[in-house]
């Protein structure tokens, strides 16, 4: 099959169940307490030696129109009220709630020959972030490669972990699929979905994914709690909070939302050592775990292993959850380590949705201002991040490093 052309592709994106679990965490938390906010987004593709030509912008485009038509039905409103920490109201909200297309700014001026950028209630541009991620990875490898051939390539792949757990080479524990914002496409997804949902390995436990659609249409978990723009919006999106405190504002508002519910807490959006002053004993009573992204894997579990032992709390009862540019390779090192220490799961993202012989898109969409000011994050490590301008940059870091160096810890 040649390559695609404009025209020629079918909408990418068919429900608006198809976005990560934690759109929906954060979206209601978002109604409930934060409807006034806005924010802007940026899209940025990582990846040097990738062009988008203006034939990919346009069905980009014609895509996101598409998504932007869509609306949520009984069925699926059914399915969201079924969740546990999923409230009423909210789904109320979403009977009504429909994307805008005029929120979009799409353009062929960016530096891999795409720009895209958002604005509007973070209510709304919350939600866009997933399906247009998605979209623009499809677009991409079905107009760029011979897609029959990444297909089964792909498929070659997938079979191949999971002999891989099947003879005990992998060993993962929980481990759930997190791929959508940068996967093949959607049959890629549904086809790795599926077949890892059929498996009963021992050792190795699929325990769901973060695509609602896919959980809901394979009777699987959907899995995922809170992203960086939670703890970058809540916590500098108030103009007259200090920023070196947007953990501590952002876990008083998810706590405030689902109290002991829904609670994996995401350690580096202004370092991980700066997360620890604020989690302190309620914080780390209430939430079930922690969430990695970057850095050094081993050095944050332990971290947080003695912080837990710390503040008396025994780490076995709690998840240490590592999502960071995993394959099952470093995955099952990780969990052989930690295993016995506390428990242990995987968020496995590209690895288990976009593996095959072409080398996957590292693009992103990031908001980059909140309420008129800019927001940033600051990860565990360089290249992370994006923030547009460098002198708020430099103030949030001042910020964090005067709170470390002369603020006392307090155990509650």
């Amino acid at each position: 099959m040649s390559k695609a052309h404009r025209g020629e592709l079918k909408p990418v994106i068919t429900s608006l169940l198809e976005t990560d679990a934690y759109k929906f965490s954060m979206g209601q938390a978002i109604y409930h307490q934060f409807s006034d906010y806005k924010t802007t987004w940026d899209f940025k593709c990582r990846n040097t030696d990738v062009f988008f030509t203006p034939d990919m912008v346009e069905e980009i485009k014609d895509q996101i129109r598409m998504y932007c038509n869509l609306r949520f039905n009984e069925d699926e409103l059914d399915y969201l009220n079924s969740i546990t920490w999923i409230k009423g109201s909210y789904v109320d909200f979403l009977r009504l709630w429909k994307p805008r297309y005029d929120d979009f700014t799409i353009s062929t001026d960016g530096p891999n020959g795409l720009s895209i950028s958002v604005g509007g209630t973070w209510l709304n541009t919350s939600m866009y972030e997933i399906p247009t991620l998605a979209i623009v990875n499809e677009v991409y490898f079905r107009m760029a490669y011979d897609y029959d051939e990444l297909i089964e390539s792909f498929k070659h792949r997938v079979e191949d972990k999971i002999k891989g757990l099947e003879n005990g080479r992998y060993e993962l524990g929980a481990y759930s699929e997190f791929g959508l914002r940068r996967r093949l496409s959607g049959q890629a997804q549904d086809y790795a979905v599926r077949r890892l949902s059929e498996e009963k390995i021992e050792g190795s436990r699929f325990v769901g994914t973060s695509n609602v659609y896919l959980a809901k249409k394979h009777g699987i978990t959907p899995v995922g709690t809170m992203a960086h723009e939670w703890i970058m919006c809540v916590g500098q999106g108030n103009h007259k909070h200090n920023p070196a405190y947007s953990n501590w504002y952002a876990l008083d508002a998810w706590v405030k939302e689902y109290g002991v519910l829904n609670g994996t807490a995401l350690t580096d959006a202004i370092t991980t050592e700066c997360f620890l002053r604020d989690f302190r004993l309620t914080y780390s009573t209430l939430f079930s775990g922690v969430r990695h992204d970057s850095g050094d894997p081993y050095e944050w579990g332990d971290m947080m292993i003695e912080h837990y032992k710390s503040l008396g709390i025994d780490p076995k009862t709690k998840t240490l959850l590592f999502s960071d540019s995993l394959d099952f390779e470093r995955a099952t090192a990780i969990y052989r380590y930690f295993k016995d220490k506390a428990k242990v799961a995987f968020g496995i993202g590209t690895y288990l949705a976009n593996d095959t012989d072409k080398e996957a898109l590292n693009i992103v969409m990031k908001t980059t201002a909140c309420n008129g000011m800019d927001v940033a994050k600051l990860s565990d490590i360089e290249g992370k991040g994006m923030c547009k301008n460098p002198d708020y940059l430099h103030y949030l870091k001042r910020c964090i490093d005067w709170r470390m160096e002369n603020e006392k810890t307090t155990i509650r």
